[in-house]
């Protein structure tokens, strides 16, 4: 890897998530939540509609992490807070999550990454936070 410096910015992932990529998630995880794919049941416990699952969400966003490293295995840590919940509408369109990142310190061959994670302009993600060794 080039001279990884604080401040370097990774750039931007934009990850579209529909009710179809929700359902596919389910399967995958075996999380058959009623929340990832009944409005009426997620309304009925008082969230706003159905929700990307948690752990998409952290996932997507390391993919921007990922492509900056240039492999995967280089990632050590990864760690986030999940600060508000990804609600996806009931169109062909869904909804997008924009990932964003920046080296904030290099220490011993690790470059510390904290991400952020928006949709629709709220934070979903907090302390989002990557180790990657860069030697």
């Amino acid at each position: 890897m080039p001279d990884i410096q604080p401040g370097d910015i990774l750039g931007e992932l934009r990850v579209p998530v529909t009710r179809f990529d929700v359902v596919r998630y389910s399967g995958a995880s075996t999380d058959f939540n009623e929340i990832h794919f009944s409005d009426r049941r997620a309304k009925a416990i008082g969230l706003p509609g159905v929700l990307a699952h948690g752990m998409w969400t952290m996932g997507a966003g390391l993919k921007l992490v990922t492509d900056w490293a240039g492999d995967p295995g280089r990632v050590t840590r990864y760690r986030v807070r999940f600060t508000r919940p990804v609600v996806v509408p009931d169109t062909d369109e869904g909804t997008e999550v924009v990932y964003t990142g920046t080296v904030t310190d290099v220490v011993d061959g690790l470059a510390t990454v904290n991400l952020t994670a928006t949709c629709e302009n709220a934070e979903v993600l907090g302390a989002a936070r990557a180790e990657v060794r860069i030697d």
